[in-house]
């Protein structure tokens, strides 16, 4: 049984993990890198249809994102996931998709001007549809039998409508091992969806670290927070703006929205509009209406039953097209405006921070993580002006977050999740963190949890659980920077990748004839010399 670490090592997106074990090869999680690159993720070590089958936690594409691609480059089985976390991907892997082809096509006409080689799209539209079929949903709770030695079983993670916490326990050689593979783990008492739940089991834990340092506090009044913002903006003459997830924040806020309009809480602005401003928000919210009852929290039924829709509400207006984006800003009644990205590095939400950022009367309300780099980072840790679509824009705006809304479960939180498990595991792997947190929470994992051994490995980083053995500690090595780009070539990340491959080659020699190493060290050691200069 072994575990390579492709991504999401000591850094806080583009999750990948590949489990060995009973002769298969196993893909949990395929995520796209977001913001700031620390270390340089890992290519997975197989060709795309050796993977006998992938286990996708949630829809997020930090999680879910290069999937399409290990369809274009040929894999064709299984991706085991939630009914939920299939619809959402329905939109979010088609939405990539498009913005792979227009990027492609935008670019090659430069490059037609140019001369310069021609740029291929990670993936098309028709990658994102051939992973789409492989997906098989499944249910909470229930076992599933995967392979003649694999069995599943999928946890409700609280993070997302339909996210997972997965347990693939396996047998091999007589040897039975249940691995938890955390996914995001949601914070609690937050609207729709249910708090996380937790495990009972596992022999080895592979868990997420964003707030591994941190807590949220005492959890804040939602409604009184955000009813204070829109009234004290409104009051000025301005617009909340909101940089706001397009899956399952903007649905949050929506639910908080309408029950301040049903309780009239907002004094002197009647019938003020709102304003989801993404398509893929728009198309999520549609999925958040229809039948999802297998995944609301208990408050959210209770609306249902009565009749209530708890994300739609008279004046919320969805803006579809260019067109509509556009009327927006023409618009001078003080409105709120969910768009996306929700850390500001693409998409419409952009266009309204060129047209609110200069305004005093205006306020930017974050709700959510902020990865170290993006734009949503720099403006919440003071940024006096930023540049968009090529023009310096004054901040003046009131840069306001929502507190205790994250999406992601504390420090607390995560050591408590840990702490339910029935017996000690063996080892926890940290993971999903910023640089510098993934140690420090493992630290906090042995000395507060008292369990033997919890580390953070880095991308490339493979471990022989069996054995209880590090395989190779993975890329150290951060990316240097130059003019806010990375410098690493292409040819480089290759040599890199060769390396990475060799020493696999010579764990896969342990055991063999002396004869044969002694050949086999004396060439790499003829290599070093031609090399070390």
């Amino acid at each position: 049984m072994k575990l390579t670490f492709l991504g999401a090592a000591h850094e806080v997106t583009g999750s990948c993990t590949l489990l060995e074990a009973c002769g298969y090869k196993i893909l949990i999680d395929c995520g796209m890198e977001q913001g700031q690159d620390i270390y340089e993720n890992c290519h997975i070590p197989i060709s795309a249809n050796e993977i006998d089958c992938i286990f996708l936690t949630h829809a997020h594409i930090d999680h879910s994102g290069k999937l399409p691609a290990l369809a274009k480059d040929g894999y064709e089985g299984p991706v085991y996931a939630t009914y939920a976390t299939h619809k959402l991907c329905d939109i979010m892997l088609k939405d990539s998709a498009h913005i792979q082809e227009f990027e492609a096509e935008w670019r090659n006409r430069k490059a037609k001007r140019s001369g310069e080689k021609e740029y291929v799209p990670i993936y098309t539209m028709e990658d994102a549809e051939n992973i789409l079929s492989c997906f098989k949903p499944c249910d909470y709770g229930k076992e599933y039998q995967i392979l003649d030695c694999i069995k599943a079983r999928f946890l409700d993670a609280g993070h997302l409508l339909g996210s997972s916490s997965i347990e693939i326990t396996v047998t091999e050689n007589d040897q039975t091992r249940t691995f938890l593979f955390s996914g995001d783990i949601g914070n609690i008492s937050r609207p729709l969806i249910r708090d996380p739940q937790k495990p009972d089991k596992a022999d080895i834990v592979v868990i997420e670290s964003t707030y591994g340092n941190r807590l949220h506090g005492e959890r804040p009044d939602y409604v009184s927070q955000l009813t204070h913002i829109i009234q004290d903006t409104f009051d000025r003459g301005g617009n909340v703006v909101v940089p706001s997830f397009a899956v399952g924040r903007t649905q949050e806020l929506l639910y908080l929205i309408r029950d301040i309009k049903d309780k009239n809480l907002i004094k002197n602005h009647d019938n003020f509009p709102v304003w989801v401003d993404s398509p893929m928000a728009v198309e999520t919210t549609h999925v958040y209406s229809n039948d999802m009852m297998d995944y609301y929290d208990s408050q959210t039924l209770e609306l249902l039953k009565a009749g209530i829709n708890p994300i739609l509400f008279d004046d919320l207006k969805l803006a579809v097209t260019s067109d509509d984006s556009k009327m927006i800003n023409n618009d001078q009644t003080p409105k709120i405006i969910l768009s996306a990205s929700g850390m500001c590095e693409a998409g419409r939400i952009r266009h309204h921070l060129k047209h609110n950022l200069w305004r005093s009367d205006s306020t930017i309300l974050f709700v959510g993580y902020q990865t170290e780099g993006t734009l949503g980072r720099k403006l919440l840790d003071g940024a006096q002006s930023v540049k968009l679509f090529g023009e310096e824009i004054s901040v003046r705006a009131h840069i306001e977050q929502m507190e205790g809304i994250s999406g992601h479960a504390d420090k607390n939180m995560l050591l408590g999740w840990l702490a339910n498990l029935k017996n000690t595991p063996e080892t926890v792997f940290v993971n999903h963190g910023d640089d510098s947190v993934c140690d420090e929470f493992a630290q906090q994992i042995m000395s507060v949890l008292k369990f033997p051994e919890a580390v953070a490995p880095y991308n490339g980083a493979q471990y022989d659980i069996t054995k209880h053995v590090c395989i190779y500690g993975g890329n150290r090595q951060k990316i240097v920077k130059s003019g806010g780009s990375a410098k690493i070539s292409e040819a480089f990340r290759a040599l890199m990748e060769a390396g990475k491959r060799l020493l696999r080659v010579i764990e896969h020699n342990r055991g063999g004839a002396n004869k044969d190493l002694k050949k086999f060290t004396k060439e790499i050691d003829l290599l070093c010399q031609k090399w070390d200069r």
